[in-house]
């Protein structure tokens, strides 16, 4: 959760698109790393005292690497790159275990740990650079970390454990649900030390209002649904990889992107937003719809168009309204959602 909040704070100083860049480059790492523990905690028995030595250590260390995020492209980079890389290292700890125990495969394990490797000696490698060259190399570790289980070893990654569904569903569920009280957060933040207006009031109460309905398009049905396909599926751990681990980043990065925009939206409530802000609205929304429609595809094979017509609609609201105040802006964003949550609560009614 502080390491979200972080990736926030990083984006919202820098309302750039290198800042941006920036911004989705660590979360996608913050994302990975949390997502390993997910996948490494589901071999292990919820009693292991090795598991919760782990975990007390992954948190230590991703708690310095997100005090360091702030600064990671600049004079804190060493630090962020060695705590990160001693997290993944523990995931391959874990992992080593779980293998011997008989609940995890070590032909899989032994495939993806020369990635997490090889991803994690460029990490350290870059930090000790600067400028240009630190984020191609730290891109590239990222990527080839990700690569590992999705493509370099994923006819092995069928066999790697058996799927805790209930157990695995509720943890990125959980986590979706950090990032929207993240939103809720930054709203709060954005509103500190200000007057109360009438147009503060309604910036906040529609900022609140877009949140809800990113939790009702997650949760009211999907999340449930989602569940119970995996726990049939033919092919469970592929299925969870490609919808959980992969598909779920692009949301939670929507749900972040969308913060930053609450954020500056409710500090100029009454005036026309900044394009980098009004784009973290719009765009933060559509990205996550976008996303939610990759993740309903892959799971369920469901085509919900209704979400891209939405997130359409969301780039061209972005176009569109330079001259709107912001609260008008989110009163559309809220209007166009309530629309989806409607449409997509009347078949199921």
């Amino acid at each position: 959760m502080f390491a979200v909040t972080q990736v926030t704070t990083l984006l919202s100083h820098d309302l750039t698109w290198a800042g941006f860049g920036r911004a989705m480059l660590v979360l996608a790492l913050m994302w990975w790393a949390w997502s390993a523990f997910v996948w490494a905690a589901n071999t292990q028995q919820g009693e292991s005292s090795l598991l919760r030595v782990m975990l007390l250590a992954g948190m230590l260390l991703i708690f310095v690497a997100g005090l360091a995020l702030p600064h990671a492209f600049e004079e804190h980079s060493t630090l962020f790159a060695t705590t990160y890389a001693a997290v993944r290292l523990l995931h391959l700890g874990l992992y080593t275990q779980a293998s011997r125990q008989g609940n995890a495969s070590w032909e899989a394990i032994s495939g993806f740990a020369v990635t997490v490797l090889l991803g994690m000696g460029l990490l350290v490698a870059g930090s000790f650079t600067s400028g240009a060259t630190r984020i191609v190399l730290w891109t590239l570790a990222a990527a080839i970390d990700y690569a590992g289980p999705a493509w370099l070893t994923r006819e092995r990654l069928r066999g790697l454990q058996y799927v805790a569904v209930a157990h695995f569903a509720e943890r990125y569920g959980l986590f979706v649900i950090i990032c929207l009280g993240e939103s809720i957060v930054a709203i709060g933040v954005g509103a500190s030390g200000l007057h109360l207006d009438a147009a503060l009031v309604a910036a906040v109460a529609l900022g609140l209002l877009v949140t809800i309905a990113l939790w009702w398009v997650y949760f009211d049905r999907v999340s449930s649904e989602a569940e119970e396909r995996l726990r049939g599926h033919d092919d469970p751990v592929l299925a969870a990889a490609d919808s959980y681990s992969y598909l779920h980043l692009p949301l939670v990065a929507g749900i972040i992107v969308f913060a930053v925009g609450a954020k500056v939206l409710v500090h100029d409530s009454g005036h026309s937003l900044p394009d980098a802000a009004r784009l973290c609205l719009c765009g933060g929304v559509a990205m996550y719809l976008a996303a939610h429609f990759a993740f309903r595809l892959r799971i369920a094979g469901e085509r919900a168009w209704p979400q891209l017509l939405v997130a359409g609609a969301l780039l061209v609201l972005f176009a569109l309204s330079g001259a709107f105040a912001g609260w008008a802006v989110t009163a559309l964003v809220a209007v166009l959602l309530a629309g989806l949550c409607a449409a997509e609560r009347a078949p199921a009614r």
